[in-house]
């Protein structure tokens, strides 16, 4: 698994909690990253395959990621990179952010996608750190390999890393997903969102919202638990 961050928690903001989302099926619309640049890479259909049996817990993250990464061998990381300029994502996901910070949340990207696109996501929206399994990469290019893994475990670790890093309870830090690979996260925080999800990742959260506007969601959200 790979941490990474942008800035520490020297800002200007008060923190209160920390707020961590999902990217597939989260922050991603009618699409998830892996499919997105699978499809370019080629191996739309093994990924599709392979993402559902992982909805259907027949495959591990680790052995849908080995799928993944094959598709990479021998592609320059900077021509891959610039394929999500164009990934679908779901509406407002800069003004949610905007009344997290308002309201003293420190938002994070919590994944099981691969690290690069945590980063790039994190870099676009201004969230303060990532977590993600890795692709090996030599001299600029993807070797086809995994340089290490990470499954659902990870998001919690990565939530306890920051809370402690930022001096932060995880009881005043907060959850966004969509899925079985959230619930570990969602059961270690104080409150969690399950957006547009699974029944299973609705029965593990505290809140549940249907809508295509991440802005909207956020402020139900920020409603419930910060009054």
């Amino acid at each position: 698994m790979r941490f990474g961050q942008i800035f520490k928690g020297g800002t200007a903001m008060k923190i209160k909690g920390l707020i961590f989302f999902d990217i597939d099926g989260t922050l991603t619309r009618g699409v998830n990253s892996g499919t997105f640049i699978a499809d370019r890479l080629g191996i739309g259909e093994q990924m599709r395959a392979a993402e559902e049996a992982y909805a259907r817990g027949e495959m591990d993250n680790a052995a849908v990621c080995r799928v993944d990464a094959a598709g990479y061998a021998g592609l320059p990381v900077s021509m891959v990179e610039s394929w999500l300029d164009d990934m679908p994502l779901i509406d407002g996901i800069a003004p949610a952010l905007t009344a997290c910070r308002a309201a003293g949340l420190v938002p994070h990207v919590a994944s099981c996608t691969w690290s690069y696109i945590g980063a790039y996501l994190a870099r676009r929206f201004g969230c303060a750190g990532w977590c993600g399994p890795e692709l090996e990469v030599v001299d600029g290019i993807f070797t086809g390999r995994v340089a290490r893994d990470a499954d659902e475990r990870a998001k919690p670790a990565f939530a306890r890393e920051r809370a402690a890093a930022l001096g932060v309870d995880l009881a005043s830090c907060l959850a966004v997903g969509d899925s079985r690979s959230d619930i570990p996260l969602f059961q270690t925080v104080g409150a969690s969102l399950a957006l547009n999800a699974s029944d299973a990742a609705r029965a593990a959260a505290s809140h549940a919202w249907d809508g295509a506007d991440l802005a909207e969601a956020i402020r139900f959200f920020l409603g419930e638990t910060q009054g």
